[in-house]
Formats: C-alpha cells, structure tokens, sequence
C-alpha cells in the first residue's frame, strides 16, 4: 500500500514535537513562568523549584515576558554585575523577587568597582549589582550590598522597586538617570552608601537625577545615614512626586574618607548644573532630621516646588530652603534647625510653623517607631514622632 502524506497541520505538529526534543532542557524551560535560583542550585538544572538554578542572570537569560524569578534564601556574590536589558510588557511584566518570606542577599562585593579608585569612572554598563536597562520589570523584596551603585537604572520606565533594601554601597543605593518615567518606588530602605572616588560626593540613598520622564512616585522610603543626601533630584527635568518618606542623618563621614564632600540634604529637590533647569518636584508628608546639611532644599531650582505637611526638626542647615523657588509651601513644620526657613520672592503658602508662629513642642521626639522594623505589607508603622503636642494640623503624620 502506498504511504498515505500526512495533511499540512499534522506535519507542523510533528516538526514541532522534534524540535522541542531536541531542546537542552534548561532552553526549553525559557517559556516556562516560575524559575527559581538558590544558592545552591546548578545552571544546569531546568530552574524549578526542587531543581533550582545558581545564577541570577542565567534566570534572566531564559525569561520571557510574564516570568516571575525567585530567588531562594541565602545570599548571591556574583563576579559581574546582573543585567535587565530585556523587557516585559505592561500586561506581562517580569519579576525578580525574593521568595516568599524568605530573605535574598545580593552581595558586589566581588565585582569591579568596588571600590573604584578616587577619581575613577565606572563604565556605564558596570554600574550597579544590579543594573536595569529594560522595561516593565518588578524587583521585590531584595537586598543589594556592596555593589558599584546597588541598583543603577537607566533609559528605564514602567518599573516597580518594591520594598528593595540597598545598603552599603560604593555609590548610591538606588539610582534612575536619563529618559524614565513611570517608575515606582515603594518602601525603599537605602543607607550606609558612600563612594571613596569623589570622597563621598555623590553616593545618595535615592537618586533620580540627570534626565527626565514623567510619572515617578517615590513613597514610603527611608533614607539614612548615606555619604551625600537622602534624595537626590539633581538636574532631573520633569516632576517626581514624593510622599510620606524619611531622610535622616546624611551628609556625616562614618567612613573616615579623606577630604570629605558629603552635601548631607534630607531632599534636593533638583537644581544643578550651569543653568538649574526649572522643574515642579511636589514633597508631601515627608521629614527629615539630623542631617548635616538642609531637610528639604531647592539647591537653586527655580521651579514651581510643593511642600505639604513637611517636617524639618534639628538639621544642620536650613529646614526649608526654598530661597531661588517658585515654590508652594503648605502647612510644614520646621523647628530646631540652625536655620527654619528660607524663602525668595517667588515662594509663598499658608498654614506652615512659621506663618503660624509660637512655639512648638512634640508628642514624642523618638524616631525608633519610624526606624524600626516595618510592617508585614512594607508599610510604615504608625508614629507620634514629631507630631505638634497642640494637635495642630502642620507637619506630616505617620
């Protein structure tokens, strides 16, 4: 009897059956949705969750849109840094997460860079343990230490950074340049970053700076006890809007580095540069304490600035600084710093400390509710720190 011809669809079946056979395993589990990474993993493995990968990056080669990586307990020291140079998209983001309730180290110590010499470059493509040049990524629940930068982005939009701690970096601990927009940045906790090669200069906790982009909410986030400022803003171009975050201690030289250049601001909100490009910043419940330099500054931003329900207690400049501002200044409290405020001509509101004048005493002047450990869901716990003792609605609550 003659072979019978298989029909057109039948044919495609059976190549795509052969083709997916002699797939490695570890390629064909590129489509799959779930990979994990341990510690203890191999490459070789096909990334489930009894058979886990070792490297973070190899688990971001295989993933495709809609992919969600989890990283088992313990702690990751690669030798280069971990790159996000793919994209997902808005309805398939990728995700690089700690594994449910389980704590994931991501350590640079072992990468170039750290610490680069002073005076030194870092290449672009170099800076930070993790470094994210794509789109339509949510990081969760990390810790990044002791990289060149912990997390550097750039030309990077519709990402969420959501309860990430970036600690004792060699530069800033969070870092957002060039055209980004639509980024969120939620329940951050980035202190202890200094950078030996500029002395301390520029290593922020939070920096958004040197680009522009519309739609980036910073909310939520602590930021302490970093070489330069809590916040940077520096020549950023279009608004970021910033609530209910904390920038304490800044600006101190805990590292003994030579020649120290720490600004040591709670939040610069932009400026920089020859001209100070103008641009609308908007801080809203916020407070920032003890640092060596200004709570919230304009460092020369002529833009049209919004504070509201703002606190400055006890920093080693000027609480409010908006002096070069078209600034909006509405119900803030500002006591015990060297200087409370510092207005131009352009910057004007209501209902702040100063316009109400008196004194001003506080329910409690203990920040360790605030300093503490957060809630199960990331979120600040509540607080009386720095609250009026009169009950006057100025300044922020927590």
């Amino acid at each position: 009897m003659p072979a019978r011809r298989l029909v057109p669809a039948v044919t495609a079946a059976v190549a795509l059956l052969a083709l997916t056979a002699a797939l490695p395993h570890s390629a064909a589990h590129a489509a799959e949705t779930q990979i994990y990474v341990a510690p203890g993993g191999n490459d070789s493995n096909p990334g489930t969750i009894s058979q886990p990968l070792r490297s973070i990056q190899r688990a971001v080669d295989l993933a495709q849109p809609g992919a969600t990586i989890h990283l088992r307990a313990g702690t990751y020291a690669p030798t280069t840094n971990i790159r996000l140079n793919k994209s997902g998209t808005a309805s398939q983001p990728l995700t690089l997460r700690a594994y449910a309730g389980e704590r994931a180290v991501i350590d640079g110590e072992s990468m170039p860079h750290t610490p680069a010499p002073v005076g030194a470059s870092i290449p672009r493509a170099e800076r930070g343990a993790i470094h994210i040049e794509g789109e339509y990524w949510r990081i969760t629940g990390l810790e990044i230490a002791n990289g060149p930068y912990g997390v550097f982005g750039v030309d990077t939009s519709h990402n969420v950074f959501d309860r990430l701690t970036t600690r004792n970096n060699y530069e800033s601990g969070l870092h957002l340049q060039g055209a980004s927009a639509d980024n969120q940045i939620l329940n951050l906790d980035s202190h202890g970053n200094r950078d030996p090669r500029k002395n301390g200069e520029s290593a922020d906790g939070l920096a958004i700076k040197e680009g522009s982009g519309t739609g980036n909410v910073v909310r939520g986030a602590r930021l302490w006890n970093n070489s330069d400022d809590g916040f940077d803003a520096w020549e950023f171009l279009t608004p970021i809007r910033i609530e209910n975050s904390l920038a304490w201690g800044n600006g101190y030289n805990r590292w003994n580095l030579p020649d120290y250049t720490g600004d040591g601001n709670g939040f610069k909100l932009g400026g920089g540069g020859d001209t100070d490009p103008p641009a609308a910043h908007v801080t809203r419940n916020s407070m920032a304490w003890d640092n060596s330099a200004g709570g919230f500054i304009d460092n020369a931003n002529p833009g049209a600035l919004v504070a509201d329900h703002c606190t400055a207690w006890r920093n080693g400049g000027t609480g409010f600084d908006f002096a070069d501002a078209d600034g909006t200044l509405t119900a803030n409290l500002a006591v015990t710093n060297r200087t409370n405020v510092s207005l131009g001509s352009q910057s004007g509101g209501s209902g702040n400390s100063w316009n109400l004048g008196g004194t001003w005493s506080f329910a409690s002047t203990d920040p360790s509710s605030l300093t503490g450990p957060r809630r199960a869901d990331g979120s600040l716990p509540p607080s009386t720190f720095l609250r009026p003792a009169n009950g006057t609605d100025v300044g922020a609550r927590f």
